[in-house]
C-alpha cells in the first residue's frame, strides 16, 4: 500500500466548527494554515486554539495564522467556515490557495451557500459537505485560563 503525501490544509474562518475541525487535523500532524481577522487572528497568533471537548481538551499552535490567503498559497484543501453570508466575499479572496486540484470544504447552513460557491470557484474545486455537531467559539484568549478545564 502507497501512502499518501501529507496534505496542507487552510482553515478560512476559524470559529467554533472550523476551528474545531483544524485543530483535530494539527493533533493529528496534518500541516493546517488558519485565516482568521480582528481579534480572533491576534488571539490565535498569540494563544494557538483550545479545543474544550467531551472527548477531550487540548491545545494546538498552528504553524501560520494570517489573514491574508495571499500570504499562504496553494493549498490541497480548504475548509470553509464563515457564516452563510459571507460565502461569496470568502470564495472571492480565497483564490490564492487554490491549485488545479483544491478542494474547498464548506461547512455552513443555507441552501444558496453551495450555489455561491460554486458559482466562484468552479464546480471542479469544490465539495458537498454535512456536519453534526455542537461547537460554538466561546472566547478570545489564553488557551485554559487559571489552568479550568
Amino acid at each position: 500500500m502507497t501512502q499518501n503525501p501529507i496534505t496542507t490544509t487552510a482553515v478560512f474562518g476559524a470559529g467554533g466548527v472550523s476551528g474545531y475541525f483544524g485543530a483535530m487535523l494539527a493533533r493529528a500532524g496534518y500541516p493546517v494554515v488558519f485565516i482568521a481577522r480582528g481579534a480572533h487572528l491576534e488571539a490565535i497568533r498569540k494563544n494557538g486554539l483550545a479545543i474544550r471537548s467531551p472527548k477531550g481538551d487540548f491545545h494546538v499552535t498552528p504553524e501560520q495564522v494570517t489573514d491574508n490567503p495571499a500570504d499562504i498559497g496553494p493549498v490541497d484543501a480548504v475548509i470553509l467556515g464563515v457564516k452563510a453570508w459571507q460565502v461569496l466575499g470568502a470564495a472571492k479572496a480565497m483564490h490564492p490557495l487554490l491549485g488545479p486540484t483544491t478542494k474547498v470544504l464548506r461547512l455552513q447552513n443555507g441552501v444558496e451557500a453551495a450555489d455561491h460557491l460554486q458559482q466562484i470557484l468552479g464546480l471542479q474545486h469544490t465539495l458537498v459537505s454535512l456536519c453534526r455537531t455542537f461547537s460554538h467559539h466561546r472566547r478570545h484568549h489564553a488557551p485554559f485560563p487559571n489552568n479550568q478545564r
